[in-house]
């Protein structure tokens, strides 16, 4: 089955009313048969809804819808990309382990990785993710994850991701992926090897930046590389929280349920029922609507690259690229998502151009239908020193366009006065 069609009708099986619409089921509990129907449930016996801070009919669709879109088994939704960040390492390492961590992260991945998972004992090191054989050097017997974006933000490199994974699975360690701006619809990670994949939903997901959450993807077959492995005690040993249950004995996608079962129920960070739906509203388009956010963003980085005043344009699908080679490889037909940017001399510069656009929209979004406008130094990187800002290739000059769905030639003219201004 095509990714457009899952998109429509995937997880959904009908109810007794026959809506063609996924309902909103707005409950936060759900009533059980008898004693030993609500007892079965909680021991895992049977399967079915307890409590809406566990599951839910309206966010169980979007979680099978989108990890069928994605080549996963299980999913997990959550609040945020935040929180789905925040469960895919809470639930692979403890106090006294490390992760290895792109340097070229949302900034607010990198505040989560370096600051406030130290506070947890979690120690983040960093390596350039266009130098992946950086990570060697990273790894120990403590290391549990290996994170990093498939295409970064805002330095716009694409990861080579079969490389990385290559390291990872030499030495038995989890790789965690934000696929945010690529989505499903151009780059499947798991295709290339990569174990959990993340994504703050309410980006292109929802595409109109109407709803925040996030959601977590658990590979097929992740199950064999937990089991028995001594990185990961937690799910070959019995959890003392959940009467004993060892997670990889259960006939249940591991990584996913213990998500679920120690993190989502302790911690709370879970989708709401209204925000699920909007998420599955805005899956049926995505597919469609990425090819014509990479189509304008494509056009946009072409005009860029020949005006004067602009020093350089990070756009995968530009021929002239450094990540060309490997957009070609890993996003469908090489489109490359409708996230750019570009590098002009000065933060002054950069200010001018920003606040003289009029079509676009100065807003710390992506994704969205609406063209974007940002200055990620002084906005979503603004916490980082300016060697940090260097190395995560965010320089005081770079502005972060998010192509929106408007008509090509107004968003050129608009990027032109600006320019100009």
């Amino acid at each position: 089955m095509d990714l457009q069609t899952k998109a429509l009708h995937t997880g959904y099986e009908k109810d007794s009313q026959g809506t063609m619409a996924v309902p909103i089921y707005m409950t936060t509990a759900y009533e059980f048969r008898d004693v030993e129907h609500a007892a079965n449930l909680f021991a895992l016996k049977e399967l079915g809804n307890i409590y809406t801070r566990l599951n839910n009919p309206t966010t169980d669709v979007f979680e099978k819808r989108f990890a069928e879109l994605e080549g996963g088994e299980a999913a997990i939704a959550t609040s945020s990309g935040m929180s789905a960040i925040f469960f895919a390492i809470a639930n692979s390492a403890e106090a006294g382990d490390n992760i290895v961590c792109a340097k070229q992260l949302y900034g607010g991945s990198l505040t989560q990785t370096a600051h406030t998972l130290k506070r947890f004992g979690i120690q983040a090191r960093f390596f350039d993710v266009q130098n992946p054989s950086e990570i060697e050097a990273l790894v120990d017997n403590k290391t549990k994850v290996i994170f990093f974006e498939s295409l970064t933000n805002p330095s716009i490199d694409v990861a080579d991701i079969e490389a990385i994974t290559k390291i990872a699975n030499k030495h038995n360690i989890l790789t965690v992926v934000d696929n945010t701006v690529a989505t499903p619809a151009i780059c499947r990670p798991f295709e290339f090897g990569a174990d959990i994949s993340v994504h703050s939903a309410s980006k292109y997901t929802t595409g109109q930046g109407l709803a925040i959450g996030g959601i977590l993807v658990e590979r097929k077959g992740l199950l064999e590389k937990l089991k028995g492995n001594p990185r990961y005690p937690q799910f070959n040993e019995p959890d003392a929280s959940y009467h004993g249950l060892v997670y990889v004995d259960v006939p249940l996608p591991a990584f996913t349920l213990r998500t679920r079962l120690s993190l989502l129920r302790d911690i709370g960070a879970v989708s709401s029922p209204f925000n699920s739906w909007l998420f599955i509203q805005g899956m049926e388009t995505l597919s469609l609507r990425m090819r014509e956010h990479s189509n304008n963003a494509l056009k946009l980085a072409e005009y860029l690259e020949s005006h004067p005043k602009v020093n350089k344009v990070n756009y995968p699908g530009l021929k002239s690229n450094s990540n060309y080679t490997n957009a070609q490889k890993y996003f469908e037909n090489g489109a490359s998502s409708g996230l750019l940017s570009f590098e002009v001399d000065s933060l002054e510069d950069a200010t001018k151009i920003v606040n003289a656009t009029e079509l676009y929209s100065l807003v710390v979004n992506i994704g969205d239908s609406k063209s974007i406008i940002t200055h990620p130094a002084s906005t979503t990187h603004q916490q980082l020193t300016p060697d940090e800002l260097d190395a995560c290739g965010v320089p005081v000059g770079l502005i972060r366009i998010s192509c929106g769905l408007e008509s090509i030639n107004d968003l050129i003219a608009d990027i032109k006065q600006a320019l100009e201004a």
